[in-house]
């Protein structure tokens, strides 16, 4: 006949209870760290300015900043209009895609 014994309980050792903490540590500091991303990313974006009122065009196929700033300002230098125009949009980059709607800053 076979008597079952219950099990002892698991216990840490030393080295599991140092791996443990080293563990718990590590994700502390990543969660930290990635807060701290968040935060200066939310911090780093511009405003968008109001578009109530501004005049728009709808990007094309083959469209640029650049060619939308010579077509808005003939006059106007095109690396100034584009910037305006990029900092009206907010956008980070000069990469525009087909069907979006682009605002023109007023004096354009």
């Amino acid at each position: 006949m076979r008597v079952n014994r219950p099990k002892p309980p698991v216990r840490l050792t030393r080295r599991g209870r140092a791996a443990l903490v080293v563990v718990v540590a590590a994700l502390s500091l990543g969660g930290l760290w990635l807060g701290t991303r968040a935060v200066s990313l939310a911090a780093a974006a511009q405003p968008v300015p109001s578009h109530a009122g501004l005049p728009w065009v709808v990007v094309e196929d083959g469209d640029t900043l650049w060619t939308i700033a010579e077509a808005v300002s003939p006059e106007g230098d095109p690396i100034a209009v584009a910037q305006d125009i990029m900092r009206q949009n907010g956008l980070k980059s000069s990469l525009i895609r087909p069907g979006t709607r682009l605002y023109i800053p007023s004096g354009h």
